[in-house]
């Protein structure tokens, strides 16, 4: 199915992410008018958001000093963790790769909760934690578990749609609020930058990351 983004300058394409989704949600929402599925309310209200994407993602490109800001703060580092609930994981999966492949700073991505399961034993003093929260019914969940990773002394940038205290999160880069089938194509705009500038930081070439090739020639 071709995504109709045009053809990759970079070798770490961002588009062809977000094309993917937007492909993926209209493939979701042919199939269920093709089986005539009785939830036409929330068909009708995709389609609506899903016209609304370009003007929501040129918000979030106008307003990105903030995230410029953060990568100036920690484009010296060696780790940092990704985490996300639910569908917010999938778009914390997608940033850690983004970081690793244009920026060469390890990082991982989890399930906010199973960070009790082992990969909290890795926080420690100004590690960076970026948390995504989408998900309204969620949200106290995840502010837990960033509040767990903040007493163990690491730093957060929390990208949201949702209403959280900003005094408990002075990192928070708000997105505009979307469908959370939609999330994704959003919230993964800041962490996309958040390499891009991580990655001028270090001087690296960001069109051409180390050791990526456009295409696989062997096996």
């Amino acid at each position: 199915m071709y995504t109709h983004a045009g053809p990759e300058i970079a070798v770490a394409s961002t588009k062809a992410y977000t094309s993917q989704i937007t492909l993926l949600v209209l493939l979701v929402i042919h199939f269920a008018e093709t089986l005539e599925i009785p939830e036409t309310e929330m068909i009708g209200n995709l389609k609506s958001e899903l016209l609304e994407l370009p003007s929501k993602v040129s918000m979030i490109l106008e307003n990105t000093d903030m995230i410029k800001d953060f990568a100036k703060k920690i484009y010296k580092e060696t780790d940092l963790f990704f985490v996300g609930r639910g569908i917010d994981y999938a778009a914390a999966q997608e940033a850690s790769l983004k970081l690793k492949e244009i920026s060469y700073i390890h990082s991982d991505s989890y399930q906010s909760g199973e960070l009790k399961h082992g990969p909290i034993a890795l926080i420690e003093n100004d590690v960076t934690v970026v948390g995504i929260i989408t998900d309204r019914r969620l949200v106290d969940k995840s502010i837990s578990n960033l509040q767990e990773v903040i007493t163990r002394g690491a730093k957060t940038l929390v990208i949201t749609n949702q209403d959280i205290d900003k005094k408990l999160f002075p990192n928070t880069f708000t997105i505009p609020k979307v469908h959370p089938f939609l999330s994704p194509v959003l919230s993964i705009i800041p962490l996309q930058l958040l390499a891009y500038y991580v990655s001028k930081e270090k001087g690296l070439d960001v069109d051409k990351p180390r050791n990526l090739a456009k295409s696989v020639t062997v096996e």
